[in-house]
């Protein structure tokens, strides 16, 4: 059948230099049922100073619209990390969407009318080293004080993990939030690990990861000691 270039809504492009994945026409046929085919581009994914909550603005009356697109944002992480806060934010008001919800997913459509042809690119090299990078916002969440986390992966020059996602509990100090963030890496590595051991391929060790936070650094020293 020959190589694929195209594959559940995943465009695939190659070259010597490498592998490039997109969503271009999974972005194009989103817009086209949102009717934002001619709507002026974002340049961000939600704008600056936006504040949402459970309960302020009117309900939508239908609910299943908001519901569709964050469920075809959801896929479309699949190649687009810079979406990754926006759609998990707006997730969280799936059960009772209200009409500022409705406009800032509107807001993500519009960005990404700007920037169809973004994606991902895995160039070819033989560095296999695996690097991590996290970190934490303390408290960020406005409905329940919780902090939100998120890192990404890189083996060699190639993203190929990210995640943001809020804490299941609150965190008392920017310490903790930081440290149960390098927690989730770390969780997140050790399965790296384990699927690059099943696919033979051969990495460097141990891995890297990399925090800002000086007392959670100095926290998971402590604990290793």
């Amino acid at each position: 059948m020959g190589l694929a270039r195209y594959f559940l809504g995943i465009e695939i492009g190659r070259s010597n230099s490498g592998i490039f994945l997109n969503q271009r026409k999974y972005i194009l046929d989103i817009l086209v049922v949102a009717g934002l085919t001619t709507a002026k581009p974002a340049k961000f994914p939600l704008p600056g100073g936006l504040k949402l909550s459970t309960k302020s603005g009117q309900l939508l009356s239908n609910p299943e619209s908001y519901r569709r697109i964050i469920g075809r944002l959801l896929y479309l992480n699949l190649t687009r990390p810079d979406l990754s806060y926006a759609v998990q934010h707006l997730s969280q008001f799936l059960q009772a969407p209200r009409e500022p919800h409705y406009q800032a997913a509107l807001h993500i459509l519009r960005y990404l009318k700007g920037i169809v042809n973004k994606g991902l690119f895995y160039p070819t090299y033989k560095n296999l080293q695996v690097a991590a990078y996290c970190d934490a916002n303390w408290g960020s969440c406005r409905m329940s004080a919780r902090s939100l986390i998120g890192y990404c992966v890189f083996l060699g020059n190639s993203l190929i993990s990210w995640k943001t996602k809020k804490q299941s509990t609150v965190s008392k100090s920017t310490t903790e939030a930081e440290y149960r963030s390098m927690s989730a890496t770390t969780s997140e590595l050790k399965w790296i690990s384990y699927i690059l051991h099943d696919l033979q391929v051969p990495v460097q060790l141990p891995f890297t990861m990399f925090c800002d936070n000086k007392a959670a650094l100095h926290s998971r020293k402590s604990s290793v000691s």
